[in-house]
């Protein structure tokens, strides 16, 4: 009788029927900020204050389609079915926005805006957790997750470009933004401009770290005094000795190098990845067992071969680790280079900052996330690979 007991309580069924407190908390987060806080503003011009209006005053009843997901949240039964209807919700979302923008420009002045409001911002981010949570329970594999990120960025990427969503401020700011794919080239140039030669420098510093100890000991305090140099710092430290390189020598300012633009930009960035691709190089080949090397010298491998058919393949998770913070700092470092003339999305968060337009600040902030988040990602799924060849 005790065994039945323990046998149903781990049934499939009843597992199915249990609650899911995460996704049901999740699920009514997304429902209550879509209801309770301002989904859109409509403003009579582009810097001044609006009326804010909820799902219900925009969007009317068809704005209660969130609703439709709290049965699936509740259990833990029909875990595909919850991913599939929550990848969908997420371009409908944007699509009931960009609708509920083109309904309510129908009667207003010309210069009316309609921004996206609270509710959106927090109803996309209980939205994007939830799916996260169901993927994670449905365990996904690395290439499964990167094709979940690529069908919501596809969606997203055609609903935009079918012009569903041109009515909303933040798609006017776009398309009043000549340069935006030129901006977003040149945060990529400075990111990637920066990690080649740091990655180039790094891993070589890392290996020779591991095999000393001194130099490891007078190397990484010097790399986490640089890490600590706050970025504006660092910045403003490098564009004196820059401009002075560039008026003693005007050959260097007509290859770039002058105290303003991509310069300090690249170099401060340098800086600040040579610690997280050191340490991680080091700590990668710390790891790496010694009877494994015992093993390749008895089989008769040199130094170089040892290194680089075993040790270093063996390292190269933890490597790649260091190499997406490194990334991701970039991404993210390369935003505040604006301020030096460096470009990239940071000239528009700026700019909106100046101005007082959100929107516009907004039009710098969400590419740069998106950025730092797929490259992220695309490093994850690369190490979550190199961690099932070695198994």
């Amino acid at each position: 009788m005790k065994n039945a007991k323990i046998y149903l309580g781990e049934s499939p069924i009843l597992l199915s029927l249990k609650p899911d407190k995460v996704g049901g908390l999740l699920a009514a987060a997304l429902v209550a900020s879509l209801l309770a806080l301002p989904f859109v503003g409509l403003q009579p011009n582009r810097l001044f204050p609006g009326e804010a209006l909820s799902l219900l005053n925009s969007a009317g009843i068809t704005g209660l389609w969130p609703l439709l997901l709290l049965p699936l949240c509740l259990t833990n039964r029909a875990l595909p079915l919850r991913l599939l209807l929550t990848t969908a919700a997420l371009p409908l979302l944007l699509y009931t926005a960009g609708h509920t923008a083109t309904a309510l420009l129908e009667n207003a002045g010309p210069l009316a805006r309609v921004s996206l409001g609270a509710g959106f911002w927090l109803a996309l981010f209980w939205l994007c957790l939830l799916i996260t949570d169901t993927a994670l329970r449905l365990k996904l594999g690395p290439l499964s997750r990167l094709a979940l990120v690529t069908v919501l960025t596809g969606a997203v990427i055609a609903l935009l470009a079918a012009g569903r969503c041109d009515d909303l401020s933040l798609l006017k700011e776009f398309h009043n933004r000549s340069d935006f794919w030129r901006q977003g080239l040149r945060h990529l140039q400075l990111a990637l401009g920066s990690m080649v030669p740091a990655v180039l420098a790094g891993i070589p510093l890392g290996v020779a770290c591991h095999r000393s100890p001194g130099l490891r000991a007078a190397l990484f305090p010097v790399l986490n005094i640089l890490q600590t140099v706050p970025s504006l710092a660092m910045f403003g430290l490098l564009m004196v000795p820059l401009s002075l390189l560039a008026t003693a020598y005007p050959w260097l300012g007509e290859l770039g190098i002058r105290g303003i633009g991509a310069a300090p930009a690249v170099i401060a960035l340098f800086l600040y990845s040579l610690l997280p691709i050191v340490s991680n190089t080091a700590l990668g080949f710390d790891r790496v067992d010694a009877s494994i090397r015992e093993a390749a010298t008895a089989m008769g491998m040199s130094r170089r071969q040892r290194l680089w058919q075993v040790e270093f393949p063996l390292a190269m998770p933890v490597i790649l680790s260091g190499l997406r913070v490194v990334v991701t700092l970039n991404i993210g470092l390369v935003a505040v280079a604006a301020l030096v003339g460096g470009g990239g999305y940071g000239t528009y968060i700026f700019q909106g900052l100046g101005q007082t337009a959100t929107d516009l600040v907004i039009l710098g902030a969400l590419p740069t996330l998106l950025l730092a988040f797929l490259a992220a990602m695309l490093i994850d799924t690369l190490i979550a690979l190199q961690q099932g060849t070695r198994e």
